[in-house]
Formats: structure tokens, C-alpha cells, sequence
């Protein structure tokens, strides 16, 4: 009866999260800076983006930096890897154009001017900058003569055709109004420095830049109506929650009331988190929000919202009722007790084990290396939390049952998924605050079966963001959409990945492109990659 116990579990034992940094040679350690002041950017770490640099559907990555505050006769780079499509990456930094010192918070990518190349934003204290891709991991600097202006201690940042004219479009989330002459005094115990927390100073509007076309883009906050000088956000995600076909946004805000634009489609938004029920915390007191994303997690038709908050708040995890309204279902989830103590920054929906439901990752750490003195039940360093989704409505937590190192304490910030090795389920990278890199390779979610597709717009955007793909298979229905951003100051593959559990094809695959196109394509093999153009009608295995 002991052997047969055994072997029943073996197969939920099997899969697990590896450490591989060193195998995949990504050989990269974060450098906030610090150096005794306790300036507050030094706590907010930096992002992940896996993006497609060179167009050859493989995954690369690129791990965000900050630098010393004072030259210390060292250079801190942001590292870009190219990927070899054997599982591990080369670092092609030097002579890309990254090779720049800067105060590096996000990122995302998304081909702004439609030339097949994935260009990057990145948000910086010093400024952010417009990357332009010129092809054979080289970018350009054109942040200038495109007409981005954003030197506003920017944070998340998310692509979008908010007004689905076939251009991108680039939202940008601003933090707090500090500067190192400004920096305040703040204390845990009274006796000592540390470090401030967001109510300390004021807050800063979001951007929204609109893409004119030609390379040039123009400030469009305050004519879309999304500008608010009290916003202090950290989060960025892109989702149509009353699904209309035209993109919402949904920024997180740190102690200030969550904001959601609703799309008017006439190129402006109308706030609304208030009546949506996603403003504040169930106590009606605004939460320490970080990062954020959006999915379809129960598969009722509708995307549903996850924040992740400072610790003793919870996660958030907000189930999309229609109509305009959500409710808050962690406070009565396992979700909710568990993320209680955990202060989560990146988060993010994905299908860990390919079995067709949408489970839950978030990346934790603390601001505070002496939390634990005065919050006894507070740990500075974190480990991450995966909670799985049972097909039921709720979720699990599997974070002590997938891996030794899924368990390992760490300071986490940006956090980002992929399948990088292309072995058909998701790996996730995270960026460690002051510290080295996590990579967490999946060992054994493709043992279900999946499917991915990437899409290439035509008429609509060439990143295709916005594009709705509903798949219908033996087991279910499913959908997603091509978002930029979520998580925190990351951006995950723009590939869409379907867990499809035992099913060995999908019946229908139907696509709905901004530009109000529909396509429908039948009778298609799982366990393969697929690339579908907005001006064809078949799948081209990838």
C-alpha cells in the first residue's frame, strides 16, 4: 500500500521549478545603489523583458538595471541576452546600444512603427528612453526626435493601440515627486534611517504618448483624459473588461486609489475604479498596490484583475462580474491567508502545467532589510508563491511542493514568463533587487499537452496588441489576449500560450484583430508553435 501511495504521487512530485541561471548563462546581479543613505528608488528594483529582438521566434531577454547614485569606478549595465536556441543565452550587451548607464526601472517592447522589429520604452530616473530596433540586436536612441519627454520617476510601461488606428501607442506609469535633494527622513524604530513609504511625497500624473506615425509620437494625457497629478502608480495592465473590442487600462497606484480608463473609442478614457469596486480595499482604505495583470482565469468570458499588495494587505484578486463591476475574492480564498505576510510585486496569470486553467505566480520581497525587527512575522527576504488553479473557481497553493528552489528566500521585484527552451511550458525569470537573477525553469508542465501562437498584425498593429484569439479544444474553451506589460516594470512573451491538458488538436481556432477583422481556422495539431499573419488565412509552424 506505501509503494502505491508513492507512485500516485510521483506524477504531481515530478514537475517542478529549477534553478538554471548558471545552465541558461545568464550571469547577471542587480545594482540598486544603495550605499547607506536609504533613498527610496533603491527599493523598487527593476524589470524583466522577454521579447523577440531579432525576430527568430525564440525568446530573448533583457534584465533591467540601476547604477550608484556617486561613480564608484564600475559600470552598471542593464544586460540584453540573445537566445541560442538550446536553452541557455549569450550576452550581447556591449555595442547594442544598451550598453548605457542609467537608473533602469520597466520595460516593454512592441514594434512601434511596424517594421518587424520589437522596439523597447524603458522607464529610468534619469529619463526614459525610445529604443528603436535596427535589426541584429543593435538599438537606437530616439527618444528625443520621436517627442518623449518622461524624466518623472517612471515605473511600469505598456504598449497599446488605445485608439486601434494599426499604430502602437505606449502607456507610462510615474511613481512619487523625489529627487535626491528632496529625499525625507523616515523611521521603523524611531532611532534609525529608513526607507520612506510612498505617503511621504507627492504623487505624479501617468503619461500616454500617441503614435503619430513617422517615428513621432505626441503627449496625449490630458486630451485623453487619463492624466491625474495624485496618481502613484506602480502597475500597468492592458485589458477590455467589458469587452467591447477597444483596450482598457488598469494602473495600480501605491497607497492612492487604483485607477481604471475605460475606452470611450473617440480617444479618450473615463475613470472609473470607484464604481467598479476596485479603487480601494474591501475596508475602503487605498492598498499598497505593485504589480498587476489580467486574464480569464475561470473561463466566464470576461478578464479578471490581480494586484499585488504590501504585505499584511494581500493579494488581490478581483473576478470580473460584467456589467462594470468586480468583486474581491481573495479575503475568502486560500489565495487570500496566504499572500498575508507576502509583499508581492510581480504577478502574473499562466498555465504552469498546461492543464487549460490559468494559475498564479507572484514574486515577493520586502523594502526593508530590518522589517523583522519591528514586524516579527515580516521577512525582508521572500519566497515566491504559486498557486494553482483547480478548474474549480479557486486556487491551491503549490509553492512548497514544486521545487527546493521555488522555496529560496529572495528580494524579488520584476518577474516575467516565457518558455525560453521552447520545450512547451513556461519558464519565469526574476529580476532580485540588489541581488542575482532568478531563472526557474519548468521541469515537467509539458508532459500536458498546449499550443502557441504568435500573431503579426497587417492592418492592425504589427505586435498585434489588442488581438483576441478564442480556441476551442476537446476540454474546453479558452481565450486570451495580446497585452503589453503586467506584472511589475516587466513584460512577458507577446506569444500566447495554451495549456490543452490530454488534447492531442484544437477544433477552432478564431481570431478578432483590431483592426475588426475575423479569421477561423480548423482542426488544429497541439504541441506545436504557429505564427499567424493578419493577411492569411493559415497557420505557419514556427
Amino acid at each position: 500500500m506505501k509503494i502505491l501511495l508513492m507512485f500516485i504521487a510521483l506524477p504531481i512530485m515530478a514537475q517542478s521549478f529549477r534553478e538554471a541561471s548558471i545552465e541558461a548563462g545568464i550571469k547577471f546581479t542587480h545594482n540598486s545603489g544603495r550605499a547607506g543613505k536609504k533613498w527610496m528608488p533603491e527599493t523598487m528594483g527593476s524589470g524583466v523583458v522577454f521579447f523577440d529582438a531579432d525576430g527568430d521566434g525564440w525568446p530573448d531577454l533583457l534584465l533591467l538595471n540601476s547604477k550608484d547614485w556617486t561613480p564608484r569606478g564600475r559600470k552598471n549595465l542593464s544586460a540584453l541576452y540573445r537566445n541560442n536556441k538550446n536553452g541557455t543565452f549569450t550576452n550581447v550587451t556591449v555595442g547594442s546600444g544598451l550598453d548605457v548607464e542609467t537608473y533602469a526601472m520597466g520595460g516593454a517592447a512592441a514594434d512601434y512603427d511596424n517594421d518587424g522589429r520589437e522596439d523597447l520604452y524603458i522607464t529610468s530616473l534619469d529619463g526614459d528612453k525610445l529604443l528603436h530596433n535596427e535589426g541584429n540586436f543593435k538599438f537606437r536612441d530616439v527618444t528625443a526626435t520621436a517627442g518623449i519627454a518622461n524624466k518623472a520617476f517612471g515605473s511600469s510601461v505598456a504598449w497599446l493601440d488605445y485608439d486601434r488606428d494599426g499604430k502602437a501607442d505606449v502607456f507610462v506609469g510615474n511613481y512619487v515627486q523625489w529627487n535626491s535633494k528632496g529625499d525625507l527622513y523616515c523611521s521603523l524604530d524611531g532611532a534609525t534611517k529608513s526607507y520612506c513609504t510612498p505617503e511621504s511625497y507627492k504623487g505624479q500624473s501617468v503619461k500616454l504618448y500617441r503614435n503619430l506615425g513617422g517615428g513621432k509620437f505626441e503627449d496625449a494625457t490630458q486630451k485623453a483624459g487619463v492624466g491625474e497629478a495624485t496618481s502613484k502608480t506602480l502597475g500597468v495592465a492592458i485589458f477590455d473588461f467589458n469587452s467591447d473590442g477597444w483596450p482598457d487600462i488598469f494602473s495600480a497606484n501605491d497607497t492612492q486609489p487604483n485607477k481604471l480608463y475605460r475606452n470611450n473609442k473617440n480617444g479618450t478614457f473615463s475613470e472609473e475604479a470607484v464604481s467598479a469596486g476596485i479603487a480601494f480595499g474591501e475596508d475602503g482604505v487605498a492598498r499598497g498596490a505593485m504589480g498587476v495583470d489580467a486574464a480569464d482565469y475561470d473561463r466566464s468570458g470576461r478578464a479578471h484583475l490581480l494586484v499585488g499588495n504590501f504585505s499584511n494587505q494581500m493579494l488581490g484578486l478581483y473576478h470580473n462580474e460584467g456589467k462594470g463591476l468586480f468583486v474581491d475574492e481573495a479575503p475568502r480564498r486560500t489565495i487570500g491567508k496566504a499572500s498575508l505576510l507576502s509583499l508581492a510585486f510581480g504577478v502574473f496569470f499562466f498555465d504552469f502545467d498546461n492543464d487549460g486553467w490559468l494559475d498564479i505566480f507572484a514574486a515577493n520581497g520586502h523594502i526593508d532589510e530590518e522589517i523583522n525587527r519591528v514586524q516579527p512575522k515580516v521577512s525582508f527576504k521572500q519566497a515566491p508563491l504559486l498557486f494553482r488553479n483547480n478548474g474549480k473557481g479557486s486556487f491551491e497553493d503549490v509553492s512548497k511542493t514544486r521545487g527546493a528552489d521555488l522555496m529560496k528566500p529572495i528580494v524579488a521585484r520584476g518577474a516575467a514568463y516565457a518558455d525560453y527552451d521552447r520545450d512547451g511550458d513556461l519558464d519565469v525569470v526574476i529580476n532580485n533587487n540588489h541581488g542575482a537573477v532568478s531563472v526557474l525553469k519548468n521541469d515537467g508542465g509539458n508532459k500536458l499537452s498546449w499550443i502557441e501562437l504568435k500573431l503579426e498584425g497587417v492592418q492592425s498593429n504589427r505586435s498585434a496588441l489588442g488581438a483576441v484569439v478564442r480556441i476551442e479544444s476537446a476540454t474546453g474553451k479558452q481565450w486570451q489576449m495580446v497585452r503589453s506589460g503586467s506584472s511589475y516594470l516587466s513584460q512577458s512573451d507577446l506569444a500566447l500560450h495554451f495549456g490543452l491538458n490530454q488534447d492531442t488538436s484544437v477544433k477552432t481556432i478564431d481570431v478578432e484583430w483590431p483592426s475588426g477583422k475575423k479569421q477561423r481556422i480548423q482542426n488544429v495539431a497541439a504541441k506545436k508553435r504557429y505564427l499567424l499573419r493578419e493577411d492569411s488565412e493559415k497557420l505557419i509552424e514556427k
